[in-house]
């Protein structure tokens, strides 16, 4: 979702009160309601992908937090004056926004709407991926399948591999990828 549209969904959220602005999981947890946002800002992360290619991504961030004041609520109408004093350091509503929250790790989500709650946002977890397919081979058919890793480090020599870090595993690997 784009911060453009965070924001006119708090809007619109404006007109029923009553109505508590809640965040979760995409496995269903919800994030205590007592939540804070303590920090929003812009996130660059300027990298070269496995190929090769330089690149650059740019987000708005939102980090959540929660402590023990079990009283506190943010409302639609305070998170949306939050974003209106900061949103002159970004200048690009159009940029997609990503939230931070702490499982055991920090982790970073894309944010969604529910489609049962106008003020309830899914946190969907970003995923890995590989930039640069062409570079190192991998089809669309060979995409990550989850059961043929575990069948197959089942019987891998991890101590091989801690021994002899820098054998490619596969003739595929090259200069220009991993």
């Amino acid at each position: 979702m784009k911060l453009k549209e965070f924001k006119e969904r708090l809007i619109l959220g404006l007109v029923n009160p009553t109505q508590p602005l809640l965040f979760k999981l995409e496995d269903g947890t919800i994030i205590p309601p007592y939540f804070h946002i303590t920090e929003m800002g812009l996130k660059m992360k300027h990298f070269v992908d496995c190929g090769g290619t330089v690149r650059t991504e740019q987000w708005i961030t939102f980090q959540i937090w929660t402590a023990d004041d079990f009283d506190h609520r943010l409302t639609p109408q305070q998170l949306i004056e939050l974003i209106h004093k900061n949103e002159g350091l970004f200048k690009q509503p159009e940029l997609e926004v990503e939230m931070e929250y702490q499982t055991n790790t920090i982790g970073s989500y894309s944010l969604n709407i529910d489609p049962t709650n106008s003020l309830t946002y899914i946190l969907n977890s970003k995923k890995t991926n590989c930039l640069a397919p062409d570079k190192c081979g991998i089809t669309q058919d060979r995409k990550t399948d989850h059961k043929k890793q575990e069948t197959f480090l089942s019987g891998y020599d991890m101590e091989n591999v801690r021994k002899n870090p820098n054998q490619p595993a596969t003739r595929q690997c090259g200069p220009s990828c991993c």
